[in-house]
């Protein structure tokens, strides 16, 4: 009876989802609003024309977007350049400019004259997107219908290489084609690079991580997620390498910031950059991954931050070096906790399968003429999956325990090409200087996040949990160094490696680096070990790749199937990185059974949470001071600070420190985070759960202007009441 319940929930679900798509879900291209959008925008309260919004011919907000480092959103707020992003995207840079001495990760940081703004030693650039252009008829018109998909993939990556290169018109200029719809439609993207980025303003870690761990993907929230940073350009006005000598941008287009007040339904839209969703993935896709993925992530993970953060708690300086990549690894292992729980809450994989069913009875109809690709897609799915799932396992663990387990195992890979020249024959010595030339820098910054302690107490977990986890037949030759000669003591062996590995010391790296030899790498274990891993993972890859070709091509066939089958659907691409524009309202929701939230944190709320004995939960001084005067500026609301807020837009990982953006083209706040109840977002939209989490912009400026006294930053704002 209780699975009966659950099918007939599921199918009222899937038909909920598959009727004409809500305001509150989508990725939208910004090219297509004008066709598939606008008009709903219209209704809900956009004032801005299609134009305003994406244009390649005049300033638009597209112009004001930027894909900020290797991961978040940025926009521009001043016509000289000034940048908002999240606290949490400027965190590598701002370590890379803290010291014990000079700790402005925690204290905060705010730079007095623009010569006072500081240029990241982790380095920074960001993106402008310059033109989206449709390759789709390009691309597809150069497969021939009866290929392979070996030769498909080989084909598309050759064309869409001389579509790319076709495109780029400079120094500063870089191309991208990417697929679509799994194949089914390509774009290709054009941007300017802009690699002089300086670090502006950043509040203390106290306001900009309030919360920390225990608040991540949790609502009510009350961080102040921000920080400020400006892009440089050379004297005529071009982007350009870093030199003390370059000017503040002049911005195409910058983004008005609005002081009003937010009220439920108002609308509400963001501009950024997602990184990656599956809505499309099939039942058995979700199932392994709630059933061998996401367990073995958050395993992994919860031994690393274990090790980080004992190691950091008891040294600033080791704190300064690991800060960065704790908050990464326990951001996304608290995310994989949460997915999980969702897929099972929120009935998932039944809700998957509802879908599949109907359009294998739609694929199957007689009456209506398809290819067999349709009919046969879903079974090739099934197919790859029952065969992938112990391999993508495999391939999990070595990229959790060997590539983001212990930094060792990536930097001797490093070294494999010169290893390789070192070997060959006829050694090339200007080659061979040539790599250990290139080598240098990589291996200085290394070295800079580098605790020996640390790094041997994860490389001795990550190697041990390896051979508990991994069958026998994947684990890599030098198990049975361990298990022959160390008794399986993982310690005493990483103590050994560790000791005589120039990967562990920096002296030994300058002086191989200086005069490199054949015979100092091929005595080195851990270099043994680089080689070893990575060989491993490459055969894991060339086991999985005939099954993802084939799950790529049932995949290619079910989404264009499902878009030929719901003809008046407005179908959305996932998220891969590339501009997207999602549109809603601000809105609360109900968390669980008698659990109503507002849509709204307050700054009274960060005093309500205060606690001096949780490092997560201290209140700065001054931040006290000023609720207590309330001295609040012109930022205030109904006598309180405004912290976070909520709405339904549809984001994911890389949208955070993307605008939000209300009805007039204004900036109402910078989106950060997402929230616990809709963690299998990603898979499935949950409507009436999904909230996408909002620092407001008051309290942005307010913690500019009245915390941090930065009123030279606040004049540079076009500030709208």
């Amino acid at each position: 009876m209780k699975k009966g319940f659950l099918l007939v929930v599921a199918f009222l679900i899937f038909v909920a989802r598959f009727s004409p798509a809500k305001a509150d879900e989508g990725m939208w291209l910004p090219i297509f609003v004008d066709r598939l959008n606008y008009t709903d925008m219209q209704k809900m309260g956009l004032n801005l024309t299609a134009e305003e919004i994406y244009s390649i011919n005049n300033g638009s907000l597209k112009d004001a977007i930027v894909i900020f480092g290797a991961g978040c959103t940025g926009e521009v707020v001043s016509s000289e350049g000034l940048v908002f992003t999240n606290h949490h995207c400027g965190y590598a840079s701002i370590t890379s400019l803290s010291s014990v001495s000079n700790d402005i990760l925690t204290n905060g940081f705010y730079a007095q004259t623009l010569s006072d703004e500081l240029h990241p030693k982790s380095g920074l650039n960001v993106r402008f997107l310059v033109r989206i252009e449709n390759v789709t008829k390009r691309v597809l018109d150069s497969i021939p219908f009866e290929t392979t998909e070996i030769e498909r993939e080989g084909i598309v990556n050759r064309v869409s290489k001389q579509i790319e290169g076709e495109a780029v018109g400079g120094e500063f200029q870089e191309a991208s084609v990417k697929g679509f719809f799994y194949g089914n439609e390509y774009y290709l993207f054009v941007y300017e690079v802009y690699p002089d980025v300086r670090l502006v303003m950043n509040p203390p870690l106290s306001v900009g991580n309030f919360g920390g761990d225990t608040d991540n993907w949790m609502w009510p929230r009350h961080t102040g997620d921000f920080s400020v940073f400006r892009i440089y350009t050379g004297a005529d006005g071009k982007p350009a390498e870093y030199n003390k000598n370059n000017i503040p941008m002049k911005a195409r287009y910058s983004l008005p910031i609005s002081l009003k007040e937010k009220k439920v339904d108002d609308f509400a839209m963001i501009m950024g950059y997602p990184g990656r969703t599956s809505r499309y993935i099939t039942s058995d896709e979700v199932a392994s991954n709630y059933e061998f993925i996401n367990p073995s992530i958050v395993k992994i993970r919860n031994i690393k931050l274990g090790i980080m953060k004992k190691n950091m708690n008891a040294s600033d300086q080791v704190r300064l070096m690991y800060v960065s990549q704790y908050a990464q690894t326990a951001n996304y292992w608290k995310y994989y906790i949460g997915q999980n729980k969702g897929i099972q809450r929120l009935n998932v994989i039944d809700r998957k399968r509802i879908t599949e069913d109907d359009f294998d009875s739609w694929a199957n109809n007689d009456q209506i003429p398809k290819f067999d690709y349709y009919r046969d897609a879903l079974v090739k799915t099934h197919n790859s999956m029952l065969k992938l799932s112990n391999l993508r396992k495999v391939q999990t663990y070595i990229s959790e325990v060997f590539f983001r387990g212990s930094s060792v195992v990536v930097m001797a890979g490093k070294f494999r090409s010169i290893f390789k020249e070192l070997s060959s024959e006829k050694t090339n010595i200007s080659k061979i200087d040539e790599l250990a030339k290139g080598l240098q820098p990589q291996t200085d910054k290394y070295f800079e996040l580098f605790d020996f302690k640390t790094e041997m107490q994860l490389f001795a977990a990550m190697i041990e949990l390896f051979a508990a986890d991994v069958p026998a037949e994947f684990q890599p030759e030098f198990y049975k160094i361990i298990n022959d000669k160390f008794n399986n003591n993982y310690t005493i062996y990483t103590d050994q490696v560790f000791l005589l590995s120039i990967f562990s010391n920096k002296d030994k790296m300058d002086a191989f680096l200086s005069k490199p030899t054949l015979e100092v790498l091929q005595k080195d274990q851990i270099f043994e070990i680089a080689v070893e891993v990575y060989n491993l993972y490459n055969k894991i890859l060339s086991d999985i790749q005939p099954l993802t070709f084939q799950l790529n091509q049932g995949m290619r066939s079910y989404v264009q199937g499902l878009r030929e089958m719901y003809p008046d659907k407005k179908f959305y691409p996932d998220a891969n990185g590339t501009m997207r524009l999602t549109y809603g309202k601000v809105l609360a929701y109900d968390g669980a059974d008698a659990i109503k939230y507002k849509y709204f944190s307050t700054l009274t709320g960060v005093m309500e949470k205060e606690n001096p004995e949780n490092p997560e939960f201290i209140v700065p001084a001054k931040l006290k001071e000023l609720y207590e005067k309330k001295d609040f500026g012109q930022y205030s609301e109904n006598g309180d600070i405004v912290t976070c807020f909520l709405t339904n837009n549809d984001i994911t990982g890389g949208n955070s420190g993307s605008p939000v953006i209300n009805g007039d083209g204004e900036l109402i706040g910078l989106a950060f985070d997402a929230n616990w109840e809709a963690m299998s977002g990603d898979i499935v939209f949950e409507p009436d759960l999904q909230r996408c989490i909002c620092v407001d912009i008051r309290y942005v400026l307010f913690i500019i202007e009245k915390f941090a006294g930065g009123k030279r930053l606040i004049d540079e704002l076009d500030i709208r009441k």
